[in-house]
């Protein structure tokens, strides 16, 4: 029998809560436009009561008229909840403490005193005809009948939906899902689960809870959140609806996009093995790996979910375990022609370079295979350079200006930006025009000297827009320098592949 179980989002809540994250209002909206764009069923906004300006961010999301149910937090406290009202939300989010160590040290209230005030909040939520959602702090760490009596007194009470949070982290998936079971066979409200990473358990403890009959999961986008961090939303919807058929309402191909804009609002950049967003969850570099995934990607790859699901893209990678057949066909598709004898000779060296520790990338792999074919193709830039100027300053905008030759006829163009380097790379974005739509993907930084006058490798990756990518880097003292050059590098043969196949 199918079952859909909500999803949760708390990332401008309890994520914002990370160490070192603030997201101003600007950003808070469009997270939350994105998160209601992504299907998320409830939005929590914010703690209104933490200050005006999270009072005022609440409140503007709250009437933004997003299909997404808009919930605000509040201690179990007539003034915060009050506050939580006044901000438009569809849904107050009460808490108080449950465990004894945190009884005894916080609130050092009697247990009967801490149930009557539950159930005075949610009567009072109630009586102003908003969903009320009730959690039992550190539930993971409360006696089973206290937590079972609260409970019970709240969904009395009126409760929407009771939260069991696993606060500090310590639960086990098969002690989590025999807790939630035996909360299941007590109670008939829905079932909320918030689980923390602190050892890595949180998306394994959310999953358990729902094979126990959690009909809700508390989530953020990347697992971002306070100390370890919250069970990460794409993880949860994925092997939920991957490997359980569980459906839930997100729109799955959003997931990257999703997770790319709270990495750069947060500031909190994901590794590349990150388990369904992460650079790396689609590429592959082992010859035999990529061999299988040309051939058929589900001989090395889930096949229950593919990148085109999430919004993701395949890449085959290039470096010192790359085989045969990959760079062959990579090379082919860039209008390269190879017989047997140059390809060993073009393979041995993608293998030397990466026995030294060199990062191989695909301008790389076209210089060697010019080389070995005595086909240098300098000639054949679309885009040359003559002249850059980039102007910065304290209380100058970082404006770059690029004067060159695109595909035969001389172009000047002019941009501004956050920073040199992204007005610089911003204007080689205007000069390919309307011949190519090209976006940044990734872009990274290696110093290779130290001092002053340090040389920096950079590398970066465009992405034009039939999902073709190229990896280039530069080098140089200069970084916005180095910069131009690797991205010329890349929208140059992103161009030219373009204009072959053409």
């Amino acid at each position: 029998m199918s079952r859909t179980v909500t999803i949760f989002d708390t990332t401008l809540r309890d994520g914002e809560q990370t160490p070192g994250v603030v997201f101003p209002l600007e950003a808070k909206i469009k997270i939350a436009q994105q998160l209601d764009k992504l299907g998320v069923d409830v939005i929590e906004a914010g703690f209104p009561a933490a200050s005006q300006g999270e009072f005022e961010a609440v409140k503007k999301i709250s009437n933004l008229g997003l299909e997404s149910k808009i919930c605000a937090l509040a201690r179990i406290v007539k003034r915060d909840i009050d506050t939580a009202l006044d901000s438009d939300a569809d849904m107050v989010h009460i808490f108080i403490s449950t465990s004894k160590i945190q009884i005894e040290h916080t609130i050092k209230k009697s247990r009967d005193e801490i149930i009557k005030l539950a159930v005075d909040a949610v009567e009072y939520i109630k009586d102003h005809g908003r969903i009320c959602m009730f959690s039992a702090m550190d539930a993971t760490r409360t006696e089973i009948d206290f937590l079972k009596k609260i409970y019970k007194a709240v969904e009395d009470a009126g409760v929407d939906i009771v939260n069991v949070p696993d606060t500090v982290g310590i639960a086990t998936p098969f002690k989590f899902h025999d807790m939630i079971k035996e909360l299941r066979g007590t109670l008939n409200v829905p079932i909320d689960v918030h689980c923390h990473n602190d050892f890595g358990l949180a998306v394994a403890n959310t999953y358990a809870a729902v094979l126990a009959g959690a009909n809700e999961v508390q989530v953020t986008v990347n697992g971002i959140g306070e100390r370890a961090g919250n069970a990460a939303l794409e993880e949860v919807v994925m092997i939920l609806e991957g490997l359980e058929g569980i459906k839930t309402n997100i729109r799955t191909k959003e997931l990257v996009n999703t997770s790319k804009l709270v990495e750069r609002l947060s500031g909190i950049r994901m590794p590349p093995n990150k388990p369904i967003v992460g650079a790396n969850a689609f590429s592959h570099e082992s010859g035999i790996h990529a061999h299988g995934v040309l051939e058929d990607a589900r001989t090395f790859e889930p096949g229950v979910i593919t990148p085109e699901m999430i919004g993701h893209r395949r890449r085959i990678v290039i470096g010192k375990h790359a085989g045969r057949h990959q760079i062959k066909k990579i090379l082919e598709e860039a209008g390269y022609q190879v017989d047997e004898e140059k390809l060993t000779k073009i393979v041995n060296k993608i293998k030397e370079l990466g026995d030294k520790g060199k990062k191989v990338t695909d301008l790389d792999l076209f210089t060697i295979a010019e080389v070995v074919l005595g086909e240098l193709k300098r000639e054949e830039k679309a885009i040359v350079v003559d002249e850059v100027t980039v102007l910065t300053g304290n209380k100058i905008t970082p404006t770059a200006v690029i004067n060159a030759e695109v595909e035969g006829k001389r172009k000047v163009t002019s941009a501004i930006g956050l920073g040199p380097v992204d007005a610089a790379l911003k204007a080689v974005k205007e000069l390919a025009g309307e011949s190519i739509k090209i976006n940044l993907t990734e872009f990274r930084m290696d110093a290779i000297s130290g001092g002053s006058d340090a040389l920096a490798e950079v590398y970066v990756t465009v992405e034009d827009d039939e999902g073709h990518s190229f990896t280039a880097k530069g080098a140089g003292e200069d970084i916005v320098m180095a910069s131009m050059e690797a991205i010329i590098h890349a929208v140059n043969y992103l161009m030219l592949m373009k204009k072959k196949k053409k």
